[in-house]
């Protein structure tokens, strides 16, 4: 890394830029040379990078992220929104594709080559995948372990349990993990939990949201493997459908 003083100047206001103005940040950053780019964001916090890259152009993002070391890279692109981690993903050559796959969970991979063909209104272009997930024989505090690592914005509300392929088993409030016995394995204090499906209508979603009284949810594929979740306040950002009044009136 360069440690000369400028590019460590340049470094901390472009961190103080993207945390102010994240959308201007991500243009004025794609309006530079690649290697310019490499310069002003290669030292910051990883989360600063996803801020970012979820803003830019997805070439200019693209031709980026696969300059990056491949372990920062990685964790990167699995924590962009899933939209535009598949229009990167469209971007990077073959190559570079088979490295990520070497990488990546079999699962997401193949999320980010399906996501193009969800509907826009569909709960695979809203869900996210940044989540904890832990095996069913995890104890309780092993878990809480991890938990304590994690910035205080990233915890979340509800960790998950998967079984040994990433099948979802069930899930655990983060904030009962206090209550329970931390030698237990933290597949007998999971609770079960309902899921969606990508392919499925967000608006459709509502009635399982005010069944199960949670505010996220799980989504899992055809083989129940968990990809994602979706928040509820995903419900808010679809926009409801014309009557034939509002078509005529407007």
């Amino acid at each position: 890394m360069n440690n000369n003083p400028m590019h460590t100047l340049a470094r901390v206001m472009t961190d103080k830029f993207i945390a102010a103005a994240p959308q201007e940040a991500a243009t004025a950053l794609a309006a530079l040379a690649t290697h310019e780019v490499l310069l002003l964001v290669g030292g910051l916090k990883a989360q600063q990078l996803v801020c970012v890259f979820n803003r830019m152009d997805a070439p200019k993002a693209a031709a980026v992220l696969r300059r990056l070391p491949l372990k920062q890279a990685c964790y990167v692109f699995t924590h962009l929104e899933v939209p535009q981690a598949a229009k990167l993903w469209k971007e990077f050559a073959s190559p570079y594709q088979e490295r990520l796959k070497s990488v990546l969970e079999p699962a997401f991979v193949q999320l980010i080559i399906q996501t193009n063909g969800f509907e826009p209104n569909s709960v695979g272009r809203f869900l996210k995948t940044d989540f904890v997930a832990i095996p069913t024989e995890t104890k309780v505090a092993e878990l809480i372990s991890r938990l304590k690592n994690l910035p205080r914005k990233k915890l979340p509300r509800v960790c998950y349990v998967t079984g040994r392929n990433g099948e979802l088993k069930g899930a655990i409030s983060t904030v009962e993990l206090a209550f329970f016995n931390p030698q237990a394995v933290c597949g007998s204090v999971m609770s079960k939990v309902p899921a969606l499906q990508p392919q499925s209508a967000v608006p459709s979603s509502a009635a399982l949201f005010e069944e199960s009284a949670l505010s996220v949810l799980p989504v899992v594929n055809e083989q129940n493997i968990l990809i994602g979740t979706l928040d509820k306040a995903a419900l808010l950002q679809v926009p409801a459908k014309k009557t034939l009044w509002d078509k005529f009136t407007k």
